[in-house]
Formats: structure tokens, sequence, C-alpha cells
């Protein structure tokens, strides 16, 4: 199950913290995600946990941008999410990750980003040298042997309150948009 590693951790099976911030045994979220220096769609440096997830409610998936199928239906899929979440849009952040760094520049990001409509101040596309883009996408359990193997299960969290679900990709729009609303409606008592 997603992030099986963190409740392993609350189970004292943690995995090995990267930068080695541990609370009682049990890695932190930047410790446990990483802080990954990763390269967006505009060429900007971000710290895969500081920087695109810390303090928010994302909608991660996998892309390469050769893919002639199931990527860009997906991206197009968003971009209908994106606007089934209304007024809440600007609450989500969509991420999307490489799974083919050898080919995915940030302008080539960019490129497939302007194509498919998801040129959003509020959609990060991210890309980073093999072993780091390796590194997250094994954190997020979506590492494949090869870009065309890359799982197209969406994963959706409110990173703060560490609330996570997958999320099948042929689910309409309209329910995966109520999915994030849930997760963006703060917590009772918190």
């Amino acid at each position: 199950m997603l992030f099986a590693a963190l409740s392993l951790a609350h189970e004292g099976h943690a995995p090995a913290p990267v930068d080695g911030a541990v609370k009682g045994g049990v890695p932190d979220a930047r410790s446990y995600f990483t802080d990954t220096p990763l390269l967006d769609q505009h060429g900007r440096e971000r710290r895969f946990y500081s920087d695109v997830l810390a303090g928010r409610v994302v909608l991660l998936n996998v892309i390469y941008t050769r893919c002639k199928d199931a990527c860009p239906l997906i991206t197009r899929k968003l971009r209908e999410v994106r606007a089934a979440l209304g007024e809440q849009a600007g609450r989500v952040h969509f991420v999307s990750l490489s799974s083919d760094p050898g080919h995915d520049s940030p302008q080539a990001l960019k490129a497939f980003a302007a194509r498919q409509g998801a040129d959003d101040p509020n959609w990060t596309f991210l890309t980073g040298d093999k072993a780091s883009m390796e590194l997250v996408l094994a954190r997020l359990g979506q590492l494949s042997q090869t870009p065309e193997g890359h799982s197209t299960l969406l994963i959706a969290g409110d990173v703060p309150n560490k609330r996570w679900s997958k999320i099948r990709p042929d689910a309409p729009p309209a329910a995966i948009a109520q999915r994030l609303q849930l997760l963006a409606e703060p917590l009772a008592g918190r």
C-alpha cells in the first residue's frame, strides 16, 4: 500500500532516513520523501519535500513526454479535474513526475504541459538526473524498470495531515475532484 513504509515506521520498522531526521524512530515527512533537488518545467531547482509537497494538498502522477497514449490522456483528464475543482482549484497542487529523465528536460516538460493545456501555476512538472528521479519515484512506490512501465495510478495527499490515497486514472474527473476536495477540507480539531 502507498507509503507502507510510513505505516511500518509506526510499528518500529522505519526505513533508513535520508537526512537522519527522526522523531522517536519514525522518520519525519521531509526525511521520508526526501528533499532531493529536482528541476521544474521552468528549469528552477525545487527540493521535492520542502518546495513541492510541504504544507499542501497534492495530486501526483507519473508521465514521460514521449508517450503517445496514457500520459497525454491522463494529463488532459487532470486538466478536467482542475476545472471540476472550481474555486478550490488553487488549494490543490498538481505534480507530474518524469519516468524518463534522460529525455525529459525542463524544456520538454514545459512543451508537454503546453500541448496538454496543463501550463498552470499550481501544476509542477519535475525531472532530474536518473538517480534523483529513481529515489523520489521509489519513495512514492512508483519506480518502474522502463519509462513505459510506469504506474498510471494517481496519488492524492494532504501532506500536513498525513492523509494519502491512490486513485484509479479511469475514475471520472468529478470523482477525483471530490476526493481532492475532501482532502483539502480542514480536519476537525486541527
